[in-house]
């Protein structure tokens, strides 16, 4: 039986890794750095296959390195790090993963947003510091949820998901898409403008894709429209907050405080401003980061390769099925 042969840019789960080897010959690279390009090119040669993982930039040059590409399996929802034009130019199948992390995601965004509230971390740092002994907990009191108001900027199948768990703990939830929804009722929310849903939420949650349109969609501007009590929360890309603007805002306090799961570039500079104030907490972009989701996401990766290469229908695909 003849294999295809397909590169993986970085190591996968064991299951998923085990189903493509049975169709496949697989070169993959095991360091956990980036794999450098002038590699990747080399490799490609002769690639039928693409596994992509750790948002590896595919475009036109890379392109130009993989005459045999038929099939790109993205082990990620987003694909912002992909020239989609320049895959249909050459016939290139794209796949993705969406679906499978909403749960994790959604968990991990109101996560953000009740440690936010609550001061979680801080108090943690608090206790290490010896703040709890010395001063009791009255410098760190924090904000309920219960009849605030939270605003969704990207209602879809995660935002959707946020708002219930936002539900449960009794905050009031409007969102704002560029297409209002049909199931506001059935969903328990209302649809307000961008710049109402800003005025109007005493915290803010980004879920919005990165387009060509959506770049540094939050800047200054916007975050001058919100409360200065308010809590800015994104968890989407970081490329749609102009990081400048939020620096700007959160040091002159025209917003409270700030949680990025998110930012660009990934991994965050060690010298970036945003890292010298006290108002804002960074996680590593780990959204979909628990075994069981990753698990599934390279799973439906392996199966969107090997649909694609048989010729097949394609479980999540972005272009042309």
């Amino acid at each position: 039986m003849k294999k295809y042969k397909v590169i993986l840019t970085g190591k996968t789960w064991p299951e998923a890794f085990e189903k493509l080897k049975k169709y496949c010959d697989i070169k993959v690279w095991e360091e956990d750095t980036s794999i450098p390009r002038k590699i990747l090119f080399d490799w490609l040669k002769d690639a039928e296959g693409l596994f992509s993982t750790n948002d590896i930039n595919i475009d036109d040059t890379l392109l130009s390195h993989a005459p045999k590409l038929q099939v790109i399996a993205q082990s990620s929802v987003g694909y912002d790090n992909i020239d989609i034009e320049s895959c249909n130019n050459r016939n290139i199948l794209v796949g993705n993963t969406p679906g499978v992390l909403v749960d994790s995601t959604a968990n991990l965004t109101f996560g953000l947003l009740l440690s936010s509230a609550r001061r979680i971390h801080e108090g943690w740092d608090y206790v290490k510091k010896g703040g709890w002994e010395k001063d009791g907990v009255n410098k760190i009191y924090g904000t309920e949820l219960k009849e605030k108001t939270l605003g969704i900027v990207g209602m879809g199948s995660i935002g959707s998901e946020v708002a219930k768990r936002a539900q449960a703990f009794g905050m009031n939830v409007i969102y704002h898409n560029r297409n209002q929804r049909s199931d506001e009722a059935e969903l328990k929310v209302k649809y307000k403008s961008l710049n109402k849903l800003l005025e109007d939420s005493d915290f803010v949650i980004s879920l919005i894709p990165l387009t060509d349109s959506s770049k540094k969609f939050f800047g200054y501007n916007q975050f001058l429209k919100m409360k200065p009590t308010a809590y800015f929360i994104n968890a989407s890309r970081g490329g749609v907050v102009d990081k400048k603007g939020l620096y700007r805002a959160l040091k002159e306090e025209e917003i409270m405080y700030a949680a990025l799961d998110v930012t660009d570039p990934e991994p965050i500079n060690k010298d970036d401003p945003l890292l010298g104030l006290s108002n804002i907490l960074i996680t590593p972009h780990i959204g979909s980061a628990t075994v069981e989701t990753r698990n599934k996401m390279a799973n439906m990766s392996v199966d969107n390769l090997l649909a694609g290469l048989k010729g097949e229908t394609m479980p999540a695909c972005i272009n042309f099925q």
